[in-house]
């Protein structure tokens, strides 16, 4: 096998062959743990058993190439302000019947390889060049692209950039064991309040109790998290489902743990759904913050007041929103209210940047 000739085939982390099934393998880098036989893909699509050895075929195959806002991740309490060179490539191991990007996340190799090459060290170059502060794996899920994450993230580190990702939070905690020393920060997204029953039917996730493992080890790694959670109408609005996710979040990551409920706009294979009403997000954050959650929002909703930081102990607003933009900045220094001076959980200082742009994958 030539590399050279195929930059994004690489071979898998994580797998191990079947002792019992001659030449199949079994891929341990998220937690379907998927058994592949000789020639055969995974459920993300882009990683391969060929002669008894996994491989991924999306090693630096871009889709995506866009410098962001921070705060469109979303993440609101990381280095507010930056800005990040966001990255992705195609597949996924979900199969989310409301993918706002599935176009990407959906296909499968079997119907075509697409993306443009870049190398780790363009990467890190081009986020220099542009002036970014960090790079962010998201539009896909990240998990898939992991051997290349991975090489981008140890190369940023050591050029004083942060890395974050937007994940389904399905990685093994194997996983994220060896790639924590290097990712910074993570949104962890939801749908219907992690139900399983949403999980499957909408999902073709079979049991999202993994999820829970994953946030425990990423927390133990020091990876600052945000959740979001995105509100399906009708199918994925149960308030006992927020409530009880809340009170996870609570019990296990504390109570300052930002929380983002997400507004759905129709999409994919659910076209037949209205938007999900304003009342009902609103409904649910307010049962969120019953539950103890300090710092829960509204996304999705440009104008809206949950979009921006409340003071916990006072209710003092110390940072203005509007859409992925932060328009009003309150804070001292030192990240504290200045009408009560408690402490705002902020990682970083403000980094008072212009709007995103993109750079063409050519």
């Amino acid at each position: 096998m030539n590399n050279e000739q195929k930059p994004n085939l690489r071979e898998a982390k994580f797998w191990e062959p079947l002792a019992d099934r001659k030449g199949w393998v079994k891929c341990n880098l998220c937690h379907r743990r998927c058994l592949i036989a000789p020639g055969r893909w995974g459920a993300c699509g882009v990683r391969r058993n060929l002669d008894g050895r996994l491989y991924t075929y999306v090693y630096g195959l871009l889709t995506a190439y866009n410098l962001d806002p921070i705060e469109k991740k979303p993440l609101s309490h990381f280095n507010p302000g930056s800005e990040v060179l966001s990255i992705s490539t195609v597949g996924c191991d979900f199969y989310c019947q409301f993918c706002q990007n599935w176009e990407i996340s959906q296909s499968r190799l079997e119907k075509g390889l697409y993306g443009e090459y870049r190398s780790p060290d363009d990467v890190v170059r081009d986020a220099i060049n542009v002036g970014a502060d960090g790079i962010s794996y998201t539009y896909n899920e990240p998990t898939i692209m992991y051997e290349y994450m991975y090489d981008v993230a140890v190369r940023a580190k050591k050029f004083g950039l942060f890395n974050t990702m937007v994940t389904n939070g399905y990685m093994t905690p194997e996983a994220v064991d060896e790639i924590g020393s290097y990712m910074d920060a993570a949104t962890v997204d939801f749908k219907g309040g992690g139900n399983k029953e949403f999980y499957r039917k909408f999902m073709g996730v079979p049991d999202p109790e993994p999820i829970f493992e994953t946030l425990k080890a990423m927390k133990e790694k020091g990876i600052w998290i945000e959740i979001t959670n995105l509100v399906v109408p009708k199918y994925g609005d149960n308030e006992d489902d927020i409530r009880k996710l809340a009170r996870w979040i609570v019990d296990n990551l504390g109570d300052r743990v930002p929380f983002h409920l997400l507004k759905f706009y129709p999409e994919y294979k659910m076209i037949d759904l209205e938007s999900t009403p304003v009342k009902t997000l609103e409904r649910l954050a307010k049962a969120a913050k019953e539950e103890g959650l300090k710092y829960v929002y509204i996304g999705n909703v440009p104008g809206h007041p949950l979009e921006h930081t409340y003071c916990p102990s006072c209710g003092y607003p110390v940072i203005e929103r509007y859409g992925f933009y932060v328009t009003a900045w309150r804070l001292t220094k030192d990240n504290r209210c200045p009408r009560c001076g408690a402490k705002i959980d902020i990682v970083g200082a403000f980094r008072n940047k212009a709007g995103a742009a993109s750079i063409p994958l050519m």
